[in-house]
């Protein structure tokens, strides 16, 4: 199965990043093989969209699945409509211990958004 982490460095060792729009990298991994390849975020500088065009990148991958911290409203939406499986990481700190706890069936599958739309605040004077 190929599956993609959200990743802060372009290695299978390197923590896990829990944004997925913003992440720095992408990391798509076969977890039979453990065979990688790391993609820098083309969406992560992004001035506004960054959750649609990161799941449009990713759903461009033929992945199954997708492992990530946080998942936005359209974001979520983007990957659903793909046919993209969602997780979380939960307690998990680097891609290797991420792709473990998914292989051993114990990372849990989100259902839906796992945050509100973000909203600008705008100035505030005092």
């Amino acid at each position: 199965m190929n599956i993609i982490l959200t990743t802060v460095l372009p290695k299978i060792e390197s923590e896990v990043d829990p944004r997925f729009g913003r992440c720095a990298y992408f990391l798509i991994v076969n977890t039979e093989t453990l065979e990688w390849q790391a993609h820098s975020n083309p969406a992560g500088r992004s001035t506004g969209g960054a959750g649609i065009r990161a799941a449009q990148f990713v759903s461009e991958q033929k992945v199954d699945a997708v492992l990530s911290g946080d998942f936005g409203p359209n974001a979520y939406t983007a990957l659903e409509q793909a046919g993209v499986s969602m997780y979380v990481y939960g307690d998990c700190q680097t891609a290797l211990e991420a792709i473990k706890v998914f292989n051993d069936g114990d990372l849990k599958q989100i259902g839906g958004p796992t945050r509100q739309k973000f909203q600008s605040q705008g100035n505030r004077f005092p």
